[in-house]
C-alpha cells in the first residue's frame, strides 16, 4: 500500500477511536459472550476456524479477522433471535453453531466474480469432502450454504427451506453488513485500497460513491435486531468517513 494510504488509514483509525462502540455491543453484551465462549470451546468449529484459517487469504480486506467478527456477531444474532422464537435451549445452542460455521466459510472465495456462489459451492464441498467427518446433517449444510448464497447485499436471494435455516441465511447478512460500519474504515477498506492500489485521484473520486453505498445498505438489515441496531453501525462508519474525505481533501490535496 502507498505511504500515503496508510497515512490516511491511521488518521482514520484515530478518527474511529472517538466513537463509542455501537449500541449492539452494549445492549446485548451476554449474547456476544456466549457466542465467543461457543466458537472458542466447540470442537467442531475449532476445526472449521483451523481449515479457514490455513486456506483462507487475508489480503483482500476479507481474511481471517473479518470471518472471525462476522461470525462471532452471527452467533450472537442467531442467539438473540432464537430465544424471540421460542427455541429450546438445546436447539438454540446448536443452532448458534451452524451460524458460526456459516459465518467462518462465507468470504472463502471472497476474491472470484460472484464470490457468494462460488463460495456456497465451495463450502458444500468443504464440509461434505474435506471435512466429510463433521457431524452436519444435509439440512444443516443446505442452511450453511443458503446462508453464505444470501450475504451479498444488493443481489437477489434463494429462499431457505424452513423458518430455521433462513434465520441462519438473514444473522449472517447482518452480522456482515455490521462490518459496514467502523470496521470499513479501520481494516476492510485500506486492506483492499492495499490490494488495488489504485491512482489517488481515482480513490477521490470513487470515494462519494462509496459513502452512498453505505447509505443504501442501512436499509437492507433482515432481522428484527438488525434492523434496531444494523443502522447504528452504519451511522457511525458514515460519520467516521465523512469527517475522513474533508482531512483528505483537505490535508492530501497535493496527491490530487
Amino acid at each position: 500500500m502507498e505511504n500515503h494510504y496508510a497515512k490516511i488509514q491511521n488518521v482514520a483509525r484515530r478518527l474511529a477511536s472517538g466513537y463509542p462502540l455501537p449500541d449492539f455491543y452494549k445492549d446485548f453484551e451476554p449474547a456476544v459472550i456466549y457466542s465467543r465462549q461457543i466458537l472458542e470451546t466447540n470442537p467442531l468449529l475449532i476445526k472449521v476456524r483451523s481449515f479457514v484459517s490455513k486456506n483462507l487469504d487475508n489480503d483482500f480486506g476479507h481474511g481471517l479477522d473479518h470471518a472471525i467478527k462476522v461470525t462471532l456477531d452471527a452467533g450472537a444474532l442467531l442467539f438473540i433471535e432464537s430465544k424471540i422464537a421460542g427455541y429450546s435451549d438445546n436447539y438454540c445452542d446448536r443452532r448458534v453453531i451452524v451460524a458460526q460455521c456459516a459465518g467462518l466459510l462465507h468470504d472463502m472465495k471472497r476474491k472470484e466474480k460472484d464470490h457468494s456462489s462460488t463460495g456456497a459451492i465451495f463450502a458444500r464441498k468443504v464440509l461434505k469432502d474435506v471435512l466429510k467427518d463433521y457431524p452436519f446433517i444435509p439440512e444443516e449444510v443446505d442452511d450453511i450454504c443458503i446462508a453464505i448464497k444470501n450475504h451479498e447485499a444488493f443481489k437477489s436471494t434463494i429462499e431457505a427451506k424452513t423458518p430455521a435455516g433462513k434465520l441462519v441465511s438473514d444473522c449472517l447478512y447482518d452480522a456482515d453488513k455490521f462490518r459496514w460500519g467502523p470496521d470499513n474504515f479501520t481494516d476492510t477498506f485500506w486492506e483492499m485500497i492495499s490490494y488495488i492500489n489504485p491512482p489517488f485521484s481515482e480513490f477521490v473520486t470513487l470515494y462519494p460513491k462509496g459513502m452512498e453505498s453505505l447509505r443504501k445498505i442501512k436499509l437492507t438489515f433482515r432481522t428484527d435486531t438488525g434492523k434496531k441496531y444494523g443502522p447504528g453501525f452504519i451511522d457511525i462508519g458514515i460519520a467516521i468517513g465523512e469527517e475522513l474525505f474533508q482531512i483528505i481533501k483537505k490535508d492530501f490535496a497535493y496527491l490530487i
